[in-house]
């Protein structure tokens, strides 16, 4: 079955899509050796390059599995599980346990490294998650999510803030449901701030042990109320 050139951009994204629809179709069965490079740029009407960078994708997802001197082989005709996927299918006290793991660890982290330009990253993002406490969930929640960026981003380890960046998405609307399921704005529209203030303070001051203390006291509270539902 001939492959189809593809359009212009972006190659790599839609040559990867293109080959993983030919194995998880069956056209190319667990143990079948791939086409090489050159035959598969010429049918895809890419380079070797966009070829090259759609096999690690595949091989990232489970699909094949290169052998020096051999080829590229099928190893799985259904893509593995990836994080993403695995974040958004998971309980919300589950996200809640390993994003306190995370930003605990982020905020001790922030405090010993904090920059001048990250104090006041923090302290603007308070102060617009304070201001948030007059609008609705998604504009609270946001500024929520934008203030633990800011302690994230003070940690200055670039593989927490991939992990967190990862986290957001999900985060973002476990929070949203939160908020509806616990109704934890209606007796206090700027639910947190306290704590928030005492975490950012922490960090300013330079002591890792308050600020992991902060937000563990913080995520502990609400980890409390979903188990006891």
């Amino acid at each position: 079955m001939p492959l189809g050139a593809l359009r212009p951009s972006p190659l790599v994204e839609q040559a990867t899509d293109r080959l993983r629809e030919q194995i998880t179709a069956g056209e190319w069965s667990v143990g079948t050796k791939l086409p090489g490079e050159i035959a598969l740029a010429k049918s895809l009407g890419v380079g070797r390059s966009t070829v090259r960078e759609a096999l690690r994708a595949l091989a990232g997802a489970g699909l094949v599995q290169a052998r020096q001197g051999s080829g590229v082989f099928v190893i799985a005709t259904e893509p593995r599980e990836g994080w993403s996927t695995q974040l958004r299918q998971a309980a919300i006290t589950d996200v809640y346990e390993v994003r306190m793991l995370v930003e605990v660890a982020a905020a001790q982290l922030a405090a010993q490294r904090r920059t001048d330009e990250d104090i006041a990253a923090l302290h603007g993002a308070l102060a617009r998650r304070h201001a948030a406490a007059t609008a609705g969930d998604a504009e609270f929640v946001a500024a929520d999510i934008v203030l633990h960026e800011k302690v994230v981003a003070a940690a200055h380890n670039p593989v927490l803030t991939g992990l967190f960046t990862e986290f957001v998405p999900v985060l973002r609307q476990r929070l949203l449901d939160l908020m509806e399921l616990l109704d934890l704005r209606a007796d206090d529209p700027n639910h947190g701030d306290e704590g928030h203030a005492m975490l950012v303070g922490a960090i300013a001051e330079g002591d890792a042990e308050a600020a992991g203390k902060a937000l563990r006291d913080e995520l502990t509270q609400t980890l409390t109320l979903l188990h006891s539902l």
